[in-house]
C-alpha cells in the first residue's frame, strides 16, 4: 500500500509546526574541530550517537589532524572505535579519506559537495552534515534514519531513498530551516514520534498528519 502524502500546505503547515516546537534543536554529536566532526560523522552510521560520544573522546584526544589520522595503524583505529558498527571499514574509510584530503586538497578538509562526496566514506548525508554544522554551508538536507522515518510517518515524502527524500524536504522547508529541520525531526521522534509506538496524543500535528506505517499509538 502506497504512503499517503499530506497535501502543500498541510505539509509546510506540519513542518512550521515541528521547528516551532524545537527551537533548540541541534546537531547530535560532540566535536571541537572540523577534523573531529568528520570522523564523527564517519563513524556514526548505523550507530547510536550515545556509543559515538562515548567513544570520540579518546579518539580525538590521540588523533588531532588529518595527518594524524593518514598516518594512524588501521588495526589500532578499528580497535580504538570498535564500538561501533563495521569499525574495521569505518577506520579503512577515515585513513584513506584523510590520505586523500592531504594529497588533493592541500591538508583542508574540502567545503563542496561535489569534493566531499568524492572521498571515501563519505556520502551525501555526511557531507550535509560537515558543511553545514563545521562551515554554516547549507547546500542540503542530512537525511538521516529519523529524518526517513518521519518523513514517511508524517506524509512529507513517499520515498524510501535519502536523496529522494532530500528534495522533497527542499521543496516544502523554508531555506532557513534547511540546517536544522533533520535535527528537529530526530527531537520530535525521540519526544513523541517514537519509533515503535509514537505519542501521537501528544503530538502537535496529530489533526494532519498521515499515520504512514502506524499500527497502534498511545
Amino acid at each position: 500500500m502506497q504512503s499517503k502524502l499530506l497535501d502543500r500546505a498541510n505539509a509546510s503547515k506540519a513542518v512550521k509546526a515541528l521547528i516551532s516546537s524545537y527551537p533548540n534543536a541541534h546537531y547530535y554529536l560532540d566535536f571541537k574541530t572540523d577534523v573531529d566532526l568528520m570522523v564523527a560523522a564517519m563513524i556514526s552510521a548505523q550507530t547510536k550517537d550515545e556509543v559515538v560520544n562515548a567513544v570520540t573522546p579518546d579518539l580525538f584526544r590521540r588523533y588531532r589532524t588529518i595527518t594524524d589520522y593518514a598516518q594512524a595503524d588501521e588495526k589500532r583505529l578499528a580497535e580504538r572505535i570498535k564500538r561501533v558498527s563495521f569499525a574495521g571499514s569505518k577506520a579503512k574509510n577515515i585513513i584513506k579519506t584523510c590520505k586523500a584530503i592531504l594529497d588533493f586538497h592541500g591538508g583542508k578538509i574540502p567545503r563542496s559537495m561535489d569534493a566531499l562526496t568524492s572521498l571515501p566514506g563519505i556520502g551525501r548525508k555526511t557531507a550535509n552534515t560537515i558543511l553545514i554544522n563545521a562551515y554554516g554551508i547549507v547546500e542540503g538536507i542530512p537525511v538521516d534514519t529519523w529524518v526517513i522515518k518521519l518523513s514517511g510517518r508524517i506524509g512529507l515524502s513517499r520515498y524510501s531513498d535519502p536523496e529522494k527524500i532530500e528534495k522533497d524536504l527542499m521543496d516544502i522547508v523554508d531555506r532557513r530551516h534547511w540546517k536544522t529541520i533533520a535535527y528537529v525531526l530526530k527531537s520530535h521522534g525521540k519526544v513523541i514520534c517514537q519509533s515503535k509506538i509514537p505519542v501521537c496524543s501528544r503530538c502537535m500535528i496529530n489533526k494532519i498528519c498521515m499515520r504512514n506505517g502506524v499500527s497502534s499509538n498511545k
